[in-house]
């Protein structure tokens, strides 16, 4: 369907129109479209622009394409260019040229712009509800790990022990700041721009806070310039939906590595991994490893997003075609990644017995020897280096340092006192530590609690969210 054809001599080349066609991706939109739509029409029969009786005719049209829409029924042709020019076509075949009435007082431009808002604030909370409930999985298998303790590393060295509780639940606070993301985003979304116009307002659409109101805005855009030409709210949630995957990828590498013989520590379940073609025995983490890789692919949408945005000029620009595509790539790759990984840790098993044993290798207890020292009047650098001197010696004689005696540690300095042996065990170790940043059991148990219930917070939020746009826009 041609919309500018009083302008034209001819028809758009197959060429143009096979460039400009974006149906194929735009489509998902179009239930978005008939409510802003219906939001629009109110507008104009407040303006008197269209008559009440036909807007009457025009909003039940609309009702049922959005319904034939929702079941299936309707599809767009192989002739619409875009999901409006699809929507105005199905109308005016319901009720003739009467639908063309629509268009008065906006844009393709701010049309576009309000949908994609409209789209995104309900498409993002799907996603913060699926990231509460991969979150709150890990936490409740790090509740079954506080009492386990493991190396914990730094440089992929064994570094202190560590509640495995706490390791498992640094995921969950990674994700946690996705959601509060997510929350800030649409604070700052959540307002429309319908009534913009190409990119100067409309004479006909005095009041576009009524259309707000009814599309469930909080209000209404500062600058109609602006509005049609912002995707800052894409590029953001790009720039979320990438963190999200790159978090992602942090569990897919630690799990890869957990898996592997060399570790040991973790058993995935079968229904969460594949086996090999050539080789029988394999078992392998695929869901660990996609995770890994896509977030190359979501990096690589707001990069493409990024460009796109970076030189354009004053208002709107065709190049802004381009910003669904890359938005919608990510969501689907998230919506199809986030439960895999969720399955993947509910139905792992954590080999305890090798977890424990590593915990005791790699001199992780050679700090409590600097901080032992330490209590007692010790330069930190000093007894920095007495604890290195005790980690020679272990290594010289083939000894971990909950093996030595106190005769062996008198030897080697004086002030280290038989009150420092309780201490070269990587239990005791870990249950001193006790401030709200530690790594004791009851720390790992406090924090994690407090987490737990932001993260039903956030979820609550998205919940009860998605449900007012649900009813506000009849989806």
């Amino acid at each position: 369907m041609n919309l500018w054809g009083g302008r034209f001599d001819s028809l758009p080349s197959d060429s143009l129109f096979a460039l400009s066609r974006s149906i194929h991706f735009d489509w998902r939109l179009a239930r978005y479209d008939i409510a802003s739509s219906l939001a629009h029409l109110a507008s104009l029969v407040a303006g008197k622009v269209v008559l009440e009786e036909d807007a009457k005719i025009i909003s039940q049209a609309l009702r049922e394409i959005s319904q034939g829409i929702a079941s299936g029924e309707i599809h767009p042709g192989p002739d619409d260019e875009d999901v409006h020019s699809a929507l105005e076509r199905l109308l005016k075949e319901r009720v003739g040229q009467v639908g063309g009435s629509l268009r008065a007082g906006r844009s393709r431009n701010d049309q576009i712009v309000t949908d994609l808002k409209l789209f995104l604030l309900v498409e993002m909370r799907e996603i913060a509800l699926k990231v509460g409930s991969l979150a709150r999985t890990i936490l409740d298998r790090a509740d079954q790990c506080v009492d386990l303790i493991a190396p914990g590393f730094t440089h992929m060295q064994h570094a202190q022990p560590v509640s495995f509780g706490q390791e498992l639940a640094k995921h969950a606070f990674a994700l946690e700041r996705d959601l509060s993301r997510i929350s800030s985003w649409a604070a700052r979304t959540d307002l429309s721009p319908l009534g913009s116009g190409a990119l100067a307002g409309s004479s006909l659409v005095p009041n576009p806070k009524k259309a707000a109101a009814m599309l469930g805005f909080s209000g209404v855009v500062g600058n109609s310039i602006d509005a049609v030409s912002e995707r800052d709210f894409v590029a953001e949630a790009l720039f979320i939906l990438s963190m999200i995957s790159i978090h992602l990828s942090r569990i897919g590498e630690e799990f890869t590595l957990y898996t592997s013989q060399e570790f040991g520590w973790v058993l995935l379940a079968d229904e969460y991994s594949t086996g090999s073609s050539i080789m029988p025995q394999k078992k392998n983490p695929d869901v660990a490893e996609l995770a890994r890789g896509k977030a190359g692919r979501a990096i690589g949408n707001l990069t493409a997003l990024l460009t796109v945005l970076k030189g354009l000029p004053f208002s709107y620009n065709r190049d802004l075609q381009e910003d669904k595509e890359p938005i919608f790539d990510s969501l689907e790759t998230l919506n199809l990644l986030l439960p895999a990984i969720d399955g993947m840790i509910g139905t792992a098993t954590f080999v305890k017995e090798k977890i424990e044993m590593a915990s005791s290798q790699g001199f992780l207890l050679a700090t409590e020897i600097a901080d032992f020292l330490a209590i007692r009047g010790v330069p930190f650098s000093e007894g920095h280096e007495i604890a290195g001197k005790v980690v020679k010696h272990c290594e010289t004689n083939a000894l971990e340092l909950s093996s030595l005696s106190k005769t062996d540690l008198a030897a080697i300095d004086p002030r280290l006192t038989e009150e420092l042996m309780p201490l070269l065990n990587v239990r005791g170790a870990v249950e001193s530590r006790r401030s709200s940043l530690g790594t004791s059991p009851a720390s790992v148990e406090k924090a994690n609690r407090m987490l737990f219930a932001q993260i039903e917070e956030f979820e609550a939020n998205a919940r009860h969210e998605l449900e007012r746009l649900s009813k506000v826009l009849d989806l």
